[in-house]
């Protein structure tokens, strides 16, 4: 144990000494953070749009005042003419536009097609223009509720501020860990063997079980205190709650950086040179993280088989477990399935890195 211990105490010392490297682990979860929760948002506000009201009565101001007091939008203009709708649009001034027939009173209550009043969205983006028309779809049911219609009112479950932090805060929890385990623990190993000093570790008395334990004992350390950082930033800065049980989400935390490790380690049994496991961890981890994670994309909506490979993408079974503590705030039985999925690729990836590890360099 005492020789255990003098080798985990020389990673720590020879990772504080790289500074870069240091800062690199430490800044880069709370740079993806910010970057992702304030820099890249999916929520809608203040979307710039016109109106064309060739009616001008009473309903259709009331649905223009319902839009102005919507945080959601901003009308920008009243059109005079529909030409200048296109000219606004042409211009990039507008993403939206509010078109009222003449006969717009008279219209009310008539199916969708027959209604003299026209939604136009700005379609370069599909997923910013059918956001547009839905939140407009929102507001104008709202406004035509308190009008005497039917009233129609939406609740959103866990998340009634739509905020895109929400769903990103638990992304890059899983990025982060998938990152900083993997890939720095792979090219630690793999600095060993390309500078020599592989041969005298496994020379010495220590078991190779041992050197491999000290190797990931720091980044072990640092994730966790990775973790903690992005979970205060998220809580403290940007609001996101933690619902569930804190002892979960640890639970779920450490069953991951231990599937992180596991990889990080079979990558350092395949490959000889730093650059390598760089490019295999870095890249061959990353983009099927981001793709497949269902940080950015969603699985429900992928094709069978890309759902199929999304499957065996760790980072999507942490990120769901963290989802459903943080934000939903279940219990263990909802995300039992996750939680028994990790460890099982723990284990998995454990024995085969162990059993690919070569304890002679020729």
């Amino acid at each position: 144990m005492r020789q255990f211990k003098s080798f985990v105490k020389k990673e720590f010392l020879q990772i504080f000494r790289d500074r870069r490297t240091l800062l690199i682990l430490l800044a880069m979860p709370l740079v993806l953070v910010m970057a992702l929760g304030y820099a890249i948002k999916t929520e809608l506000n203040n979307a710039r749009m016109a109106v064309f009201d060739a009616s001008k009565d009473a309903r259709t101001l009331r649905i223009k005042e319902a839009f102005r007091a919507s945080k959601w939008f901003t009308i920008v203009e009243e059109a005079p003419t529909m030409a200048r709708i296109d000219e606004l649009f042409s211009r990039g001034e507008i993403s939206m536009a509010l078109v009222f027939g003449p006969d717009f009173a008279a219209t009310m209550g008539k199916p969708a097609g027959e209604t003299a009043i026209q939604v136009i969205a700005d379609g370069t983006d599909p997923n910013q223009a059918a956001m547009l028309t839905a939140y407009a779809q929102g507001v104008m049911a709202t406004a035509a509720g308190t009008g005497g219609g039917i009233g129609i009112h939406t609740r959103m479950l866990y998340n009634p501020q739509q905020k895109s932090s929400y769903n990103f805060v638990p992304g890059v929890m899983g990025l982060v860990l998938m990152l900083i385990c993997a890939m720095m623990t792979s090219v630690a190993i793999v600095r060993e063997k390309e500078t020599g000093t592989m041969e005298v570790l496994l020379a010495s008395p220590m078991k190779p079980l041992h050197i491999i334990l000290s190797k990931m004992a720091p980044y072990f350390t640092l994730s966790v205190v990775n973790i903690v950082t992005v979970l205060l930033l998220a809580v403290f800065v940007m609001g996101v709650p933690i619902r569930g049980s804190i002892a979960w989400l640890s639970v779920a935390s450490v069953l991951f950086i231990v599937v992180a490790l596991a990889l990080g380690l079979l990558i350092s049994t395949l490959v000889d040179r730093q650059m390598s496991a760089l490019l295999v961890s870095g890249i061959g981890l990353m983009m099927p993280t981001l793709v497949f994670s269902g940080l950015i994309f969603p699985i429900e909506n992928m094709p069978a088989a890309l759902r199929w490979i999304s499957d065996i993408i760790p980072a999507r079974w942490y990120i769901s477990a963290v989802r459903k503590i943080m934000i939903e705030g279940t219990g263990p039985e909802s995300f039992a399935k996750e939680l028994c999925i990790i460890a099982l690729m723990a284990v998995v990836l454990m024995a085969a890195a162990m059993k690919k590890f070569k304890v002679r360099l020729c």
